[in-house]
């Protein structure tokens, strides 16, 4: 008899989900990923990439409508205002941990997830930030927020 993959292993946490995702190194890994929380555990996720200088990304309200047009489309919400709004806190939320210390002529390549269970979501991000390329390093940031 087949054992039932929801008795032998415990739910992902979508915050947990949300980070691996965005830190998925290669577009196989992230679909195999996205086929995992999606098709075992029935949790609609959806991953996009935003690039940028931090000035620009901060101002022109890009980088979030981006997160809530590929979380539209993919259906990980449906179109209500209180999904999106809730989107956007996440994401806020998540960009703290973008826009901590930086300059504002400093390059971003993030990479972006949407995750949810129908009650809460997850949005993470993970990417790169310079302001010369001898000085690229890395950032995470992570929102959760109830829908």
């Amino acid at each position: 008899m087949k054992e039932n993959i929801h008795e032998s292993r415990p739910k992902p946490s979508l915050e947990r989900a949300a980070m691996m995702l965005a830190m998925s190194e290669t577009r196989e890994s992230e679909f195999r990923l996205r086929q995992y929380y999606g098709e075992t555990w029935h949790l609609p996720c959806v991953v996009t990439e935003v690039g940028g200088t931090i000035g620009a990304l901060q101002t022109s309200g890009k980088l979030t409508n981006s997160v809530v047009t590929a979380a539209l489309k993919a259906k990980v919400i449906e179109s209500k205002p209180e999904n999106v709004h809730a989107v956007i806190h996440a994401t806020i939320e998540a960009l703290r941990g973008i826009f901590l210390d930086y300059a504002q002529n400093a390059s971003l390549a993030l990479k972006i997830s949407v995750i949810s269970d129908g009650r809460w979501l997850a949005v993470g991000i993970f990417g790169k930030s310079s302001v010369h390329p001898l000085t690229e390093h890395c950032r995470v940031g992570l929102g959760f927020m109830h829908l």
